[in-house]
Formats: structure tokens, C-alpha cells, sequence
């Protein structure tokens, strides 16, 4: 079953109470291929590795439906200077 673009970013900003999410459908609107960028301070302390699972974790059955999911995750602060970059 496909997963709705706009499903999946309300389940990133509750879940990972993000300040900032971008869902990229790249699968021209099925719903099988996402790129995402979240922002959190839950991001705040932890590696790459362990945001990435942190992401997966919180969303396991959603990414369980989709084909491909690529993602960035960003603390506030990182965010911050990756937009004056």
C-alpha cells in the first residue's frame, strides 16, 4: 500500500518532533521512493548512525511499505548553517 506524502511528513514532525521536514515523493506520486530532510533537537548528541535509526525506528511500519527511503537529518543548528551556506 502507498504511503501519502503529506502521511509521512505529519508522522516525522510528531514523531521526531521536528522543526523543520521536506518529503521528496520521488517515485512521480506512488509512493514507493522518499528523500526526506528532517530537523530536530532529538538530533542534538548522536551520530549520523544513530539518527538514521532514531528516523527508522520511529517510522518502521511506514518504511516497511516503501521501496526506497534516503534521508538527512540535521540538528537546529546544523540547519541553521547549512542555510547560510
Amino acid at each position: 500500500m502507498p504511503i501519502a506524502k503529506d502521511a509521512l511528513h505529519a508522522l516525522l514532525v510528531e514523531k521526531l518532533q521536528a522543526d523543520h521536514v521536506e518529503v521528496i515523493d520521488t517515485s512521480d506520486g506512488c509512493g514507493q521512493s522518499f528523500e526526506v530532510i528532517i530537523v530536530s533537537t532529538l538530533f542534538e548528541g548522536k551520530s549520523s548512525l544513530q539518527r538514521h535509526r532514531l528516523v527508522n525506528d520511529s517510522i518502521k511500519e511506514e518504511i516497511a511499505q516503501i521501496h526506497a527511503f534516503s534521508q538527512k537529518t540535521y540538528t537546529p543548528e546544523q540547519w541553521a548553517k547549512q542555510q547560510q551556506a
